[in-house]
């Protein structure tokens, strides 16, 4: 299989356009016309982790942190992460990161999180906005299916749970063809009037480019007449963390042994508890504390992340419980998603998990 088919099915998933902008994520070393034999994936692509793909026979690692965040300008295998990627292709080794791009989609990173503690009634906990666009363009009415089809096949027409949108509404067009031009209807000289449909759909700004190029193909018009519009709504299937409810509310120390349990935690940091019980938990993988406010906002009892810094925790002010279980316990399920995603497009491709705690903090 080349590598470019699996980087593809990645990124239908994450798309790169939603990662963040001090991230990395794509293909960091290797070429997208290699053979892939096998796979292993893994949170980080360590040295060890390249080792274990030589021994096991696979020459592509999928990794949840890029081991590459900055630019490199000398490969002289002074620190780990130049190690890495030396030894990576002198072994004809490609290395692949979808980290904030799969952070950011729904059912992502924080979603899975959510599945581990049985959390039901889920939502982007705070989602992005100014990441759609709505396209308006005229044609006449017996082309108009073609184009809504063509449209909605590269992505066009998404809401939440709801494909293939727009709205149409019929009128009269009018254009007087000028001496060069090759008219699909009318005359060259003479005003034209055509029955037309004005078509409007909304698509994420990232596909753009092959939104307009099926537009133009599938339109018959010469000069296709269109609008592009950005719009500022909240995009509530692309965010940060997840908001969700237990099945049954819990007592705070009794969800917090629970989440212990779940998430397989050495120890979870965690501020004063509050008398109410936990029912709406927000959470999210990685470093979320950015997210505090918002979790309030949004009425959750207690919000689960990692890496919160001393004075932070004061900021709870007894309004929510935070719970700091750990940058790669929250994590560490990001390895089931990726099988997932990938076993359930290439059901006979050779997927391993790597074996490999790559955790840099230990506990005593």
């Amino acid at each position: 299989m080349k590598l470019k088919e699996i980087t593809d099915c990645l990124e239908n998933f994450a798309p790169l356009a939603y990662q963040e902008s001090y991230d990395n994520s794509g293909l960091i070393c290797g070429n997208y016309n290699m053979e892939i034999t096998a796979a292993l994936i893994c949170i980080d692509s360590t040295e060890e982790v390249i080792d274990e793909a030589i021994t096991k026979g696979c020459n592509l690692v999928i990794a949840h942190h890029p081991i590459v965040f900055s630019g490199m300008k000398k490969f002289n295998a002074k620190n780990y992460v130049e190690r890495t990627i030396i030894k990576a292709i002198k072994n004809d080794i490609a290395i692949y990161a979808a980290h904030t791009n799969l952070d950011n989609v729904y059912n992502g990173v924080s979603a899975k999180i959510a599945e581990k503690l049985g959390l039901s009634n889920c939502s982007v906990l705070l989602p992005k906005s100014n990441l759609l666009k709505k396209l308006i363009v005229f044609c006449p009415e017996e082309a108009a299916e073609r184009v809504r089809t063509a449209l909605f096949s590269v992505g066009a027409g998404n809401i939440g749970n709801y494909d293939e949108c727009s709205f149409n509404s019929k009128g009269t067009g009018t254009f007087r063809a000028g001496k060069r031009s090759n008219p699909h209807v009318g005359e060259i000289g003479k005003q034209h009037h055509e029955k037309e449909v004005k078509i409007e759909t909304i698509y994420p700004a990232f596909i753009e480019s092959r939104l307009l190029k099926a537009l133009f193909i599938s339109h018959p018009y010469e000069e296709v007449a269109y609008d592009i519009i950005p719009l500022a709504n909240e995009n509530n299937r692309i965010g940060s963390g997840v908001l969700g409810e237990l099945s049954e509310e819990m007592d705070s120390m009794e969800f917090l042994h629970y989440l212990k349990k779940k998430m397989t935690a050495d120890g979870i940091r965690y501020t004063s508890l509050t008398p109410k019980k936990i029912r709406k938990v927000a959470l999210c993988g990685g470093s979320g504390s950015f997210l505090l406010e918002e979790a309030i906002k949004r009425g959750a009892d207690i919000f689960v992340t990692a890496d919160f810094k001393y004075h932070q925790f004061f900021d709870a002010e007894k309004r929510i419980i935070i719970a700091d279980i750990g940058h790669y316990e929250s994590e560490q399920y990001t390895v089931e998603l990726f099988y997932e995603i990938l076993k359930k497009n290439f059901n006979t491709f050779a997927l391993l998990i790597s074996s490999i705690n790559t955790n840099p903090i230990n506990y005593l």
